[in-house]
């Protein structure tokens, strides 16, 4: 994210998602994440795509390929590694989420696991114990897909130093 407060955007998200009958719904609450995630991949994504070699795509137009084989067989796989770290990144961030799922959700069902270990405990006391357990298996996935995607991850960090 960026040094602009998000808790500023609330109460105009808030009128909107309620205006739209979205509020307290999956939809809602995707569309609010989309909306954040989506100017954040681009630029990402950009800057990735600017750091690939014109020459490269200049070569596959002289050999007669077309804008899609271009697209297909030369940029999307140099950008695997970038759409892979972004994905993560994007992933991460949506997954550990807490204000719009705090804000925008009230049934039970719909909330998300941050919101969920907030709510452990009573009034006067604080249940350490199961908001630790609950952090440490809340981890689990996110663990698990680095480990799956380890080597993709770190060939987008080595994607762009030999330019």
């Amino acid at each position: 994210m960026s040094n602009f407060p998000v808790i500023s955007l609330l109460p105009g998200l808030f009128v909107m998602l309620r205006n739209l009958g979205l509020f307290n719904t999956r939809q809602g609450l995707v569309l609010t994440y989309l909306a954040f995630t989506i100017p954040f991949v681009i630029w990402v994504m950009t800057q990735h795509f600017r750091s690939v070699s014109r020459d490269l795509e200049d070569a596959a137009y002289v050999d007669g390929a077309s804008p899609l084989i271009v697209f297909w067989r030369i940029l999307l796989p140099l950008a695997m590694p970038g759409l892979f770290s972004t994905g993560l990144l994007a992933f991460i961030g949506a997954f550990n989420e807490f204000l719009f799922a705090l804000t925008f959700t009230i049934s039970d069902n719909l909330k998300t696991v941050p919101v969920v270990i907030t709510q452990f405990g009573g009034q006067y006391e604080v249940a350490f114990g199961p908001i630790l357990a609950a952090s440490m298996v809340m981890t689990i996935p996110l663990v698990t897909v680095v480990i799956i995607f380890q080597r993709r991850i770190l060939k987008s960090f080595t994607a762009g130093s030999f330019r």
